[in-house]
């Protein structure tokens, strides 16, 4: 599996996920950076730091970029994407609360597991994201119910950074996020696009 050079993540695009959590959504994207030695493929294991408390997934949306992007239009943008990936936004709840970064919350080894590329341009109105645990569904989302579009985000991205070919963007979690545990087998689906299933394991 190729690594992304940037993986770029939007929070709180989801009304009620952001309502879960006790936060407003944002009058703008809320963006932040995953480093490229977070990623895991599916079948690897997610670890789970020692002394990093609460850890939970979060299914996403990934947007591949195909094409070089600054300064975007919504034509220039939906141009430029080259496929979908499933992601796993994996965070340490507890280290995000008390961090003013959220680097080691959303930065930590193996927690962004990526599924497989599927390339081509979908109906960026019309995907779902779906996350299982054991086998038993716990989210499920819509681009409908995004506070910010997925072409509108990828315009707004590229006023202040270049998106390059090989960049995911990842498009926020639906509601219902929770903590993963020792044991557990967690699947982050786009149906007809792409699929990511891991297991989880304690750090040794």
């Amino acid at each position: 599996m190729t690594r992304p050079g940037k993986i770029i993540c939007i929070g709180r695009n989801y009304q009620a996920h952001a309502k879960e959590l006790g936060n407003e959504v944002p009058t703008e994207p809320m963006v932040f950076y995953k480093p490229s030695s977070s990623v895991i493929a599916g079948g690897e294991s997610i670890v789970l730091p020692r002394d990093a408390g609460r850890v939970d997934y979060e299914g996403e949306i990934g947007i591949v970029i195909g094409k070089a992007l600054r300064h975007a239009t919504a034509a220039t943008a939906k141009a430029s994407v080259r496929g979908i990936v499933a992601l796993n936004d994996v965070s340490a709840r507890d280290l995000q609360l008390s961090d003013k970064q959220w680097w080691r919350a959303k930065g930590s080894d193996t927690f962004c597991p990526i599924g497989p590329e599927r390339t081509g341009t979908p109906d960026f109105d019309d995907l779902t994201v779906i996350t299982r645990v054991n086998g038993q569904e716990r989210q499920r989302g819509h681009t409908g119910e995004m506070a910010f579009p997925i072409l509108d985000v990828l315009v707004f991205v590229s006023r202040f950074v270049t998106l390059e070919p090989g960049d995911v963007v990842a498009m926020g979690t639906p509601a219902g996020v929770a903590a993963l545990k020792p044991g557990d087998v967690v699947e982050v689906e786009v149906p007809g696009w792409s699929a990511v299933r891991n297991p989880v394991v304690a750090e040794a």
